[in-house]
């Protein structure tokens, strides 16, 4: 394909992108959609994906589902499958037991994978990250289970094709991130519900300090960038309350709209390519009183724990292009991949979670929780 200049000015966006992914099936259409996407790439990260063939029947069950698991269960079932219960990370986990940047984010949710074989036990300790799932009680909830074990592969299909899609965009063999992934390839789900929260509005002419406390509290996930290749969020509820940061650093509004999933590049996609693809900061600010609850229910692309992050051999024309979209990026979430820092995927993968979920890491992982207790000691002194 062509190298089309970039319409978003570095990315200084104040609205996202929106790609119809039939637009890619089709001879015709694809080149304009591919050109759309290498654009949203450099210059967003963030982007809608509307008409990607997942049955209309199949949302609304994944989103009543969801809406299910949270308003039916009990607390003392749902500590049946608990996070801490197992050392995969996956499983519920309450309100207010999740940090995103130093703070506690205000949601409860259920993880969840693709099935996967449990780990021998030659295997290294980040392959602790693949199995077992824990699923809710089929007696109270009995198609919660086939509904999202249905979801997730669809899902799967679709995160493998926009992957191709994004290879080609920068002028890459459709297959050329097929090394990073293993033949049962594991990707993961979430069911988010974020409560209400009793905050008013903040003043006009606040201080700095008082927007980051005003800010704080209505934290339902705070300022983070996804890790892996690509994320889908499905917005389960009308509420508003996902944002993406731009250049200048100002929080753009991603309302929900029917019918799209929110697509957000990983820092693997970003690391991979060699800083062609951006990986944008986002967070979600909690629904206020009297908005209800938000829901939401994001799919992550997995990748190899055993994958190694060399960049990719991205065409010379592209990476001039990513030098232009550099000079404007706001970098203030620590990122995960540095070079030389971690041997593999997994090991950075691992400690992220054990950073994330203390008390996981508490129970089944002390030495590395001791070591990032340390490491954040020393970084404060």
């Amino acid at each position: 394909m062509s190298n089309p200049s970039p319409t978003t000015t570095s990315q200084t966006f104040s609205t996202l992108p929106i790609l119809a992914l039939s637009s890619a099936l089709s001879p015709s259409t694809k080149p304009s959609f591919l050109a759309e996407l290498r654009d949203a790439l450099l210059n967003v990260g963030f982007l809608y994906l509307s008409d990607t063939g997942i049955p209309e029947e199949l949302v609304d069950n994944v989103i009543g589902e969801c809406r299910g698991f949270f308003e039916t269960l009990g607390v003392e079932e749902k500590r049946k499958i608990e996070m801490k219960n197992e050392k995969s990370f996956l499983g519920w986990s309450e309100l207010d037991n999740e940090t995103t940047a130093f703070n506690t984010d205000h949601r409860e949710q259920l993880d969840l994978s693709t099935p996967q074989p449990l780990p021998g036990p030659m295997a290294p300790l980040y392959h602790n990250l693949l199995a077992p799932n824990q699923w809710p009680s089929e007696s109270l909830l009995p198609s919660f289970r086939p509904v999202y074990e249905e979801y997730m592969r669809r899902m799967s299909d679709i995160s493998m094709l926009f992957t191709g899609l994004i290879a080609e965009a920068l002028d890459l063999p459709a297959n050329a991130f097929e090394k990073f992934f293993d033949t049962n390839q594991q990707h993961k789900l979430k069911i988010v519900r974020y409560p209400e929260v009793d905050v008013p509005d903040l003043p006009t002419g606040a201080s700095e300090m008082d927007r980051k406390k005003w800010e704080v509290k209505r934290q339902g996930v705070g300022p983070h960038k996804d890790s892996m290749l690509t994320s889908y969020l499905l917005q389960a509820s009308d509420q508003p309350g996902l944002q993406a940061q731009n250049a200048r650093g100002e929080w753009v509004d991603c309302k929900p709209i029917k019918g799209t999933l929110v697509v957000a590049i990983g820092q693997g996609m970003e690391a991979l390519t060699n800083g062609v693809c951006a990986s944008t900061t986002h967070r979600v600010l909690s629904p206020r009183k009297g908005e209800g609850a938000r829901y939401s229910v994001p799919f992550f692309q997995g990748v190899s724990y055993d994958a190694q992050f060399e960049a990719m051999d991205v065409p010379e024309a592209v990476l001039k292009l990513r030098d232009e979209a550099r000079k404007a990026r706001k970098d203030d979430v620590e990122f995960t991949f540095v070079k030389g820092k971690w041997g593999h995927l997994g090991e950075a993968t691992l400690m992220n979670r054990v950073k994330s979920h203390p008390d996981v890491g508490e129970k089944w992982y002390p030495e590395l929780l001791a070591q990032i207790r340390a490491q954040q000691v020393a970084t404060k002194v």
